[in-house]
């Protein structure tokens, strides 16, 4: 295994034995990093789909089959972003635009989930969950971009939370989850307001802890 760059997110996923098995038979299969990580907005457009096919008049069943469906998609897209690094890195097959590809779908596929269950909860009669959805893109977009911003400043990447990339994919998990069950007790897109509530105030905190942390870093730069 190649030793891992300063820009790569710490994983523990990537030592488990399937992680690597499933790396190693795409790699011998041809796969390059780049389809993959093209994969991840492929389930990023189910996972929005679910959503929006999930909302209105539907029965309890298929509501909640298309919510767990959006869950599924998006642990799918985190494995997709995790096995082309290791495609890319483990095996050797990273290409010249492999640094594009590891970021622009990312982008792309957060936005398709989050706007995503915004539109989910506005259909259900919130008129706050689209502007929720949006604003939870914009802020995911707006952690990467500092991230980057510190990266292009020559410091190593900041994967800092409380509501980085997997933070904020593992509460949209749980909050479909909950969702596909909420109609048991009488709620119709409450579950997903409230995940969203708790993606955009941990995504703001992110941001602005990140920005403080590149703040010192170039005081310390400049002392």
């Amino acid at each position: 295994m190649t030793e891992t760059p300063e820009n790569r997110r710490p994983l523990k996923s990537r030592g488990t034995g399937w992680t690597q098995g499933l790396a190693s038979g795409l790699a011998k299969a041809g796969a390059s990093p780049d389809m993959i990580s093209a994969g991840s907005i492929i389930f990023a457009l189910l996972g929005l789909l679910a959503f929006l096919y999930a909302a209105g008049d539907r029965p309890p069943f298929h509501r909640g089959a298309l919510l767990i469906g959006a869950g599924v998609c998006i642990q799918l897209r985190l494995l997709c972003n995790l096995l082309d690094g290791m495609v890319a890195v483990e095996h050797g097959k990273g290409g010249p635009s492999g640094p594009i590809w590891n970021e622009l779908p990312d982008r792309i596929a957060d936005a398709l989930f989050l706007v995503g269950a915004g539109y989910f909860a506005d259909l259900a009669g919130f008129t706050l969950g689209a502007p929720l959805g949006w604003a939870a893109a914009v802020l995911a977009v707006l952690t990467a971009y500092v991230r980057e911003l510190g990266r292009g400043l020559g410091f190593p990447a900041d994967f800092s939370g409380p509501m980085a990339k997997p933070h904020r994919m593992a509460a949209l998990t749980a909050t479909c989850a909950l969702a596909a069950f909420e109609p048991l007790w009488g709620w119709n897109g409450q579950s997903v307001i409230l995940g969203l509530l708790v993606i955009v105030a941990g995504a703001a905190w992110t941001a602005l802890r990140r920005t403080r942390t590149l703040a010192a870093r170039l005081a310390g730069r400049q002392g």
